[in-house]
């Protein structure tokens, strides 16, 4: 930049020749040398302040945005980074066979304390203890006021507990997000869903590990990160799962019974649409396993899977389905049951004298005792323990469930032929009423073999071969003659044909004997019998019929008016329509004129 000087000497010496004071000239220009100087300050300190504004503007903004975010945000504690295996909290659902949820998960929060960070220890205390009635205020003061600095308080809170605790405004109480199994249906699956509690767990995640029924089954399952959430689906259907429960409910108390159990099964495919056990339990608040006294008692014990008993005459049945497949005998066989039957110095007698002989359909219509036992021994001890073994009923049952492989049948010690003629009717061998569900499928069928399951099944494959379907179809029509004109009359559901077989034994003293007053009844049935689709198995624990004169615990009594009402509800929910039930074709006798 070129400066102008302040006295130029050609001014200078024209002011002089006219006269001019030359001092003027430089005063104007020291005037103007400042304004220029003024000016340049001005805008150098302007651009500064403009500078200095937009940065101050950006500033502000990024902190805006900044605190909005975090306004709108769920508040969550700091967590320290560790280099541990991470907690996989993720867990499939389970539906059942129509896409209904079972078993799902919620997400909620875990409350724990840290002591070295709580104000007011006492207040705390006292206000969780309004918030949980069950905890104990003062030892959550002696561990508020102790060494500890990190205490769990809750491993699961509600939405409304959590903003009850957050409402004390104490920063030592924290929160830690977390997912929990959750049953929506409570009650009404119990015993097939099991339950689900936390394994390894942290401030932020727990790992939600089955602890019995399919949830314990499938866990690998059901926690693989592999299957990217894939369900499970099951065969139960929900809406005949809750019809079931209802009767079977209603049934035990109007019968007096001490327990119960129902099995709904498809004959072909083996898919058990309906299992309930009672008394039974809520999965979201499972309860603790009995430590003492008999494990039945427990509403955790599955009766239809873990109770073992002696079912009594629904046996019968199978003695009649060896015979006829053999051909030891048909139908119309008459039978032996001139009473009482002699083995050494045991007495086999019947519940009443039947005369000396009926047919094998009477036998079973009839429920003898004698005639089944002298069927019995005519099969053999060797033959009935192979066809007992390809029923599956001496080993445990492979359905999908943790408890299932503890449930062995019990087996004679001695598979005598005085067992060979008990076990005919019923006694000396103890099995599940799963076992016995499976069982009549197999014999019913048409005389496959199936296999229990609880997944639902997209495509049956046919077993091997039990009995012939020639054998199946009379097994069928004796069943339906016993519900006819037997021991299970109040069977008969109009428009669905059902055929079964009751079932009646006195329960075992744990010191050995009998009762004489403690039962187990068993109603075992086929529906349609012409056409089976489904087997059902209602089984009673300790029924006791007091509308009469006497006290009545046979099964006719009993658990067969409870079956009858639950074929009743749940057949038009399987989609099955009432029908009249075919005749049988008659013999015709042409003659010539």
């Amino acid at each position: 930049m070129i400066r102008t000087p302040l006295r130029p000497l050609a001014r200078i010496l024209k002011a002089r020749d006219t006269g001019e004071n030359p001092d003027v000239i430089e005063r104007e220009n020291i005037r103007a040398r400042h304004e220029i100087m003024r000016d340049k300050s001005r805008m150098r300190a302007e651009g500064r302040l403009l500078v200095l504004g937009v940065f101050f503007a950006c500033a502000f903004g990024v902190i805006g945005v900044r605190m909005g975010a975090l306004a709108a945000s769920e508040p969550h504690e700091p967590r320290a980074a560790t280099t541990g295996a991470s907690i996989t909290a993720s867990r499939a659902d389970i539906l059942d066979r129509n896409g209904k949820i079972l078993a799902t998960n919620l997400t909620t929060h875990a409350l724990y304390a840290q002591p070295p960070h709580m104000i007011d220890k006492a207040r705390a205390a006292r206000e969780l203890v309004a918030i949980f009635p069950d905890l104990d205020e003062q030892k959550l003061v002696r561990q508020f006021t102790g060494s500890r600095k990190f205490i769990w308080i809750r491993k699961k809170i509600s939405p409304e507990q959590m903003q009850a605790v957050h409402d004390i405004g104490d920063p030592g109480l924290l929160f830690g997000a977390r997912e929990m199994r959750l049953y929506p249906n409570g009650k009404l699956a119990a015993h097939i869903m099991g339950g689900a509690t936390f394994g390894r767990e942290g401030v932020q995640s727990a790992e939600v590990i089955g602890t019995a029924g399919i949830e314990k089954a499938y866990d690998d399952y059901l926690r693989d990160p592999a299957l990217d959430g894939q369900p499970l689906h099951l065969s139960i259907d929900m809406t005949v799962q809750a019809a079931t429960r209802e009767v079977l409910w209603g049934g035990m108390k109007l019968m007096n019974a001490k327990g119960a159990s129902a099995v709904l099964m498809d004959a072909h495919s083996g898919e058990i649409l309906s299992m309930v056990s009672l008394p039974d339990f809520d999965p979201n608040t499972r309860p603790r396993v009995l430590i003492e006294g008999d494990a039945s008692d427990s509403p955790l014990f599955n009766r239809a899977v873990q109770g073992v008993y002696e079912l009594g005459s629904v046996f019968k049945i199978f003695a009649a389905a060896q015979a006829l497949e053999i051909g030891l005998l048909n139908p119309s066989t008459m039978i032996n049951t001139k009473g009482p039957l002699r083995w050494g110095k045991y007495r086999i007698r019947d519940f009443h004298n039947y005369g000396a002989q009926l047919s094998m359909t009477d036998v079973i219509v009839k429920s003898s005792n004698i005639g089944t036992a002298n069927v019995a021994v005519k099969i053999g001890v060797k033959r009935q323990r192979e066809f007992l073994a390809s029923l599956g009923l001496l080993k445990a049952t492979p359905v999908e469930l943790i408890e299932a492989a503890g449930a062995k049948p019990l087996l004679p010690p001695n598979w005598s032929e005085l067992s060979t003629m008990t076990i005919s009717y019923g006694h000396g061998l103890s099995t599940s009423p799963l076992h016995l569900a499976t069982a009549y499928s197999s014999v019913l069928n048409g005389g496959t073999r199936i296999t229990p399951t609880l997944l639902r099944q997209n495509a049956v494959g046919k077993g091997a071969r039990i009995v012939s379907e020639r054998t199946s179809e009379q097994l069928r029509s004796i069943l339906r003659q016993v519900v006819v004109r037997g021991t299970a009359s109040f069977g008969e559901v109009e428009g669905y044909a059902v055929g079964g077989k009751t079932g009646t034994a006195d329960k075992p003293k744990p010191s050995g004997g009998y009762y004489k007053d403690k039962v187990v009844a068993t109603f075992a049935s086929v529906f349609p019998a012409h056409d089976p689709k489904y087997v059902l198995v209602v089984t009673l624990d300790e029924p006791v019929e007091t509308s009469g004169k006497k006290p009545r615990r046979t099964a006719g009594w009993t658990a067969v008016p409870v079956a009858a009402e639950m074929i009743r509800r749940v057949a038009p929910l399987l989609g099955l329509r009432p029908e009249v039930e075919p005749l049988h074709p008659t013999g015709v006798t042409l003659t010539s004129n």
